[in-house]
């Protein structure tokens, strides 16, 4: 009897640019809306293009590539490795991968520090007793918390940087407060929720794997990028940027999520589609006319309900108070997991099954202690 077998090759890269078209659920979800909206209170197709924020979408195209190269550069996991295997207790280690976890998520947005630390962490699974579902639950408050000091960390903060035209260092200034206070309430959990007691890690690394030459020319790329953005031109620095990366490090051109561009382009349409319905109008003509503390509950609120970034696109229509609105949403990245796309990314990623529950566990007292804060900075 002869066994046909064929032979297994690698994907193509338009298949690996397609695969994720054909896998991303939320992005199906987000055009169902979209087609059902559209018969309940029919637009002009051509008038869709002009409901989307399209420097948010260029700013968010480019940092996709650019921080998609520093991943694929295999350096910052290499340097966590060499890191975690001098750390000789459990309290450390978690405060370590907390404060990494933070800080990569300000400059590489929070869903690339949780590709970069989660696995990480998975790793540490063969060493017993070692709390691998709390320490990623813990990761992904980290990113919340480190992604909502700078424009950069999140999309939310990309669209709200773009709407008010604040300068990097403004918007970093003006969301300092509140990131501190989170990132200290932070560090103060994961102190108590982590023993003292001793462990042995010893991840396997491969110095040969990482590429030195991909992570410098897409830091360069970066500051470069962040450059044209801050002088109002994200369109010509994703043209730049996508130019240079065809031509030095072409394969990091299909291995982005693109689906997740088509993701938010389908949330700006969306939420200008519900916002045309009769029963929501009343409701959103009200918005201009929100206290503080109104428009502040309603970012906080209404994220819980559909996520932090579709309310930002919201408000933002209605509402140039874009503080209030950075503080409400951000602060939202706790409580329900869909509070945050973050959230959702960590948690799909943990080897644990139950992990959802014992999540909120942690997330809601987060959720409180933060809105807190946020009201009374912003009061």
């Amino acid at each position: 009897m002869l066994v046909a077998t064929e032979s297994i090759h690698p994907p193509s890269p338009i298949e690996q640019i397609c695969r994720p078209f054909l896998r991303d659920r939320l992005m199906h979800l987000l055009l169902l809306v979209a087609i059902l909206l559209s018969t309940l209170s029919p637009q002009p197709l051509a008038e869709y293009r002009h409901w989307v924020d399209w420097n948010t979408i260029a700013t968010l195209a480019g940092m996709l590539l650019l921080t998609k190269g520093i991943e694929v550069s295999g350096y910052l996991e290499h340097l966590g490795r060499r890191i975690i295997n001098r750390l000789q207790q459990e309290r450390v280690l978690a405060i370590f991968l907390v404060s990494a976890s933070a800080l990569l998520s300000t400059l590489l947005t929070n869903d690339i520090a949780l590709f970069v630390m989660v696995p990480l962490t998975v790793g540490l699974g063969s060493i017993s007793g070692l709390p691998i579902g709390r320490l990623v639950i813990f990761e992904a408050l980290a990113v919340n918390a480190g992604s909502l000091l700078t424009p950069i960390g999140n999309p939310q903060n990309i669209l709200l940087w773009q709407r008010s035209h604040l300068s990097f260092t403004e918007f970093t200034w003006q969301m300092a407060p509140l990131a501190l206070a989170i990132f200290l309430l932070l560090l103060l959990a994961t102190w108590f929720c982590f023993p003292k007691q001793t462990i042995h890690v010893e991840l396997e690394d491969d110095p040969a794997a990482y590429r030195v030459g991909l992570l410098r020319t897409c830091g360069l790329l970066y500051l470069a990028f962040l450059a044209m953005v801050e002088l109002g031109h994200p369109g010509w620095g994703l043209l730049g940027v996508a130019a240079a990366a065809l031509l030095f490090c072409r394969e990091i051109v299909a291995k982005v999520d693109w689906s997740l561009i088509l993701v938010f382009i389908l949330m700006f349409i969306d939420i200008r589609l519900l916002t045309q319905l009769h029963m929501v109008q009343e409701w959103v003509a009200a918005i201009p006319h929100f206290s503080r503390f109104e428009l502040f509950m309603s970012a906080l609120l209404g994220s819980q309900i559909v996520s932090n970034v579709p309310a930002a696109i919201l408000l933002v229509n209605y509402s140039t108070a874009y503080k209030v609105i950075a503080y409400g949403v951000n602060a939202a990245g706790f409580g329900l997991a869909i509070g945050s796309l973050a959230n959702i990314i960590a948690l799909r990623m943990a080897p644990e099954r139950h992990l959802w529950l014992r999540f909120h566990l942690y997330s809601f007292p987060f959720l409180v202690l933060s809105a807190l804060m946020a009201w009374s900075i912003l009061a």
